[in-house]
């Protein structure tokens, strides 16, 4: 398998969605992220970090998961030696499951990353079950997704020949610059069809499933 998850400690509820989007994946935990393995019914390979905020239960509680120890003082995040790690066994795409919520510039850093992810070819979203952000690049993009979710196409650029399909308001070579709300709020009515000349962006949706 090529397709890993990576469980980070922001917020998360399970859905029928998330449990199929983590059918066959391989499993890292990051740090606290160990928390959502349980209620998930995963159990990852290896578990990375420099366990500062896992607390004493979960270290219990997973002593058998494979542990690679880093400093506190390190010039990466948890969740980012987590995708390196995932990237060196051989990853062709990424799941970051609880990458939404908690801490602002954690959060922020993690669309960063997905979008450096895009950019050199690794698929790649983040998920809180109820919360999905995925990165858009030049180029066309496909996001299946239920019929009315709601969708927003957040501008981290200038964003140039914008088009959108398979949304209540779709746009066709539109530029939007950055900083402009005017893409934010959108219905999805099925599958979304994105296709951008110039800049990214970070794609933000809430499915309408039940928790399942």
């Amino acid at each position: 398998m090529s397709r890993f998850a990576i469980l980070l400690g922001g917020n998360l509820t399970v859905t029928a969605r998330l449990r199929a989007q983590l059918k066959n994946t391989r499993v890292i935990a990051a740090d606290r992220g160990m928390m959502h393995a349980a209620v998930l019914g995963l159990t990852p390979e290896c578990w990375v970090g420099d366990f500062d905020s896992a607390g004493s239960e979960l270290t219990v509680q997973y002593r058998h998961i494979p542990r690679q120890t880093h400093p506190p003082e390190k010039d990466a995040t948890d969740g980012g030696l987590a995708i390196a790690l995932a990237k060196r066994q051989g990853a062709r795409e990424l799941v970051l499951v609880g990458g939404l919520g908690g801490q602002a510039d954690h959060a922020l850093g993690h669309f960063g990353q997905v979008l450096k992810l895009a950019q050199t070819g690794l698929p790649s979203f983040i998920t809180s079950g109820d919360e999905e952000a995925h990165p858009v690049i030049a180029g066309s993009h496909g996001l299946d997704l239920p019929g009315d979710s709601r969708f927003s196409l957040i501008p981290f650029t200038d964003l140039t020949g914008l088009d959108l399909e398979g949304v209540k308001w779709p746009l066709q070579n539109r530029d939007v610059p950055l900083g402009s709300t005017l893409t934010l709020s959108n219905i999805a009515l099925g599958p979304v069809r994105i296709s951008l000349k110039h800049g990214y962006a970070i794609a933000i949706v809430y499915p309408q499933l039940s928790n399942g």
